[in-house]
């Protein structure tokens, strides 16, 4: 039997029913939001859980959508056998039945507010020549037609734009004699972008006039609905609003509505005869908790399923990790101090972590506390809700890191790091210790370095294995080798000159639980060398001159003895 096909990158609703995607039904998002009645919805959720299907899907239901012609289309076929339309009453009631205008602030992420301006502009033209049937009614005076034609042709004022959704929502009720739904995508990019591009002020103050104009002192606004990855304080674009409802990863309403449920998973498993991937799955892209409603990833989730039914052999693989610069992670790391380090390093063993909930703040406040940081990867999606309590008037979360997915991100970012770090760092101290035989000094630089990095393998043999590779590779005059055969075995690390007549620098590794026990350690990894007779093959090769260093670790001490 031939499967639905997985809608990988679908983000329109109309698309998704036409071309019969598996689709997950969450219409009833619908006769929520139209049972509690706010007047202006903000949800805020992770990059890829739906936001833009979920306004795809509102439009298609709420619109009274109209041709060039003034004709209306009837979308409401596009609902048939839904969860929505079983409502009956509520259903017939709305349905088709008002005008909409919808706007995707995405494409302002410019480097310029001239671009992110010009971006915007023709977002909010578009809009208005999708409604262009208006200028052909006697409902609206010829001088709002010019102005009307001005804004749809990309040459009105600024001033004009910035109040341009509250002029468009006036003409479509003249037009409609009903009130307008606005719904709005990706309102936060503009602000996230023009604060790490250097313009946040002057894009801040026009995102600010275009949401008050609509959202506040319009009377022809039936309700809207907002969507994006962050609440932004209301003192920095929601002035006055008091009619904003906000809805986060920590409501329990809505929670079911983005993202995958168990229910969900396990449904969409069967229908792709995928149930012995369930654990696998569920390692990799679960972990989030909405509310009090456990939720998977739904992009990396769809990914996943594609590959494994192309291929049930394949491994799962960072799709959501793929998908963006991850930058917020970049931040975190970059600007740790000793006490943030320590806590990624928790998170990266599968430990929890406890802040403080700051919901109200803005992209001015990123580097005013750690604790804003951490709260800015929580409500990204990098760090989950494990518990929370209240203390006097704070809530705090216990926090963590979702799944394997994401720890993927920590740790290839931290690499990444380590890496650059290594560039900048002058080793030269280092390397005269190594060649010279100065175990004291040897064992300090290494031990200064490792309290400023952060750990991703719980101290394990690797993660100091690859730690001391990455600092020795840059030594002039010698190449490093890691791993490879000489001998009866494998020495962990050599360095060695690219002529025989220089000398060879062997480097066996331990690693301890109890910092008595380093002596020891070192000793066991010299007796190694020996007892492997690792330098047999570089004598071979006409090595005769050669260094040999036991080494151990406790977690960020390193001790090294020579042989």
């Amino acid at each position: 039997m031939l499967k639905r096909p997985l809608p990988i990158g679908i983000e329109f609703y109309k698309d998704m029913i036409k071309k019969s995607y598996y689709y997950i039904d969450k219409t009833l998002m619908i006769k929520d939001i139209l049972e509690k009645g706010g007047k202006v919805n903000l949800f805020t959720r992770p990059r890829r859980f739906g936001k833009t299907l979920a306004l795809s899907m509102l439009r298609t239901f709420f619109e009274q959508e109209t041709d060039a012609n003034g004709f209306i289309i009837d979308n409401s076929h596009y609902f048939d056998g839904t969860k929505i339309q079983q409502t009956n009453e509520l259903y017939s009631r709305h349905v088709g039945q008002y005008p909409v205008i919808s706007l995707s602030l995405k494409s302002a992420k410019q480097p310029s507010f001239e671009m992110a301006y010009a971006c915007l502009r023709e977002e909010i033209a578009r809009e208005f020549s999708r409604h262009k049937y208006l200028l052909n009614s006697d409902c609206i005076s010829e001088t709002n037609k010019e102005k009307y034609q001005a804004l749809a042709d990309r040459e009105a004022q600024i001033s004009d734009y910035a109040t341009s959704l509250k002029f468009l929502s006036e003409c479509l009720n003249s037009y409609h004699k009903k009130n307008t739904v606005i719904l709005i995508d990706e309102y936060d990019v503009p602000l996230e972008n023009s604060y790490f591009r250097g313009f946040y002020d002057e894009m801040i103050d026009f995102i600010r006039s275009l949401f008050e104009s609509a959202l506040k002192t319009n009377e022809c606004l039936e309700f809207a609905v907002i969507t994006g990855c962050l609440r932004i304080s209301r003192e920095s674009i929601f002035t006055g609003l008091n009619n904003l409802e906000i809805n986060s990863v920590l409501n329990t309403e809505y929670a079911s509505y983005f993202g995958f449920t168990q229910n969900e998973i396990e449904r969409i498993l069967d229908y792709y005869g995928l149930t012995d991937k369930k654990a696998e799955l569920q390692e990799w892209y679960d972990g989030y908790l909405f509310g009090n409603t456990e939720i998977y990833n739904p992009w990396s989730v769809i990914n996943y399923v594609k590959s494994q039914t192309g291929n049930a052999d394949a491994f799962p693989r960072p799709y959501w990790a793929n998908t963006s610069s991850n930058s917020i992670i970049r931040e975190l790391v970059e600007y740790a101090d000793h006490a943030a380090k320590q806590e990624i390093e928790d998170l990266i063993e599968g430990k929890t972590i406890v802040k403080p909930v700051h919901e109200d703040i803005t992209y001015e406040d990123i580097y005013k506390s750690q604790d804003n940081l951490w709260n800015f990867l929580f409500f990204t999606g990098y760090l989950k809700k494990v518990s929370e309590f209240l203390d006097t008037d704070t809530i705090y979360l216990s926090l963590a890191i979702p799944n394997t997915e994401i720890r993927y991100i920590y740790r290839h970012t931290i690499l990444e790091w380590f890496q650059k770090e290594v560039g900048r760092m002058n080793l030269s101290s280092l390397y005269q210790a190594i060649l010279e035989g100065n175990c004291q000094l040897f064992s300090d630089i290494v031990s200064e370095h490792l309290a400023e990095t952060i750990s991703f393998f719980d101290y394990a043999e690797n993660y100091y294995h690859g730690f001391l590779c990455g600092l020795l590779k840059g030594c002039p005059g010698y190449i490093t080798l890691s791993n490879r055969e000489q001998g009866n075995g494998r020495p962990d690390l050599i360095m060695k000159t690219p002529s025989v007549r220089g000398q060879a620098v062997i480097l066996e590794l331990k690693v301890v639980k109890d910092f008595e026990q380093m002596e020891a350690g070192c000793t066991a990894a010299l007796q190694q060398i020996e007892k492997q007779n690792y330098e047999a093959a570089l004598y071979r090769e006409g090595f005769r001159k050669f260094l040999k260093y036991g080494i151990c670790f406790y977690r960020k001490e390193c001790l090294v003895k020579r042989g």
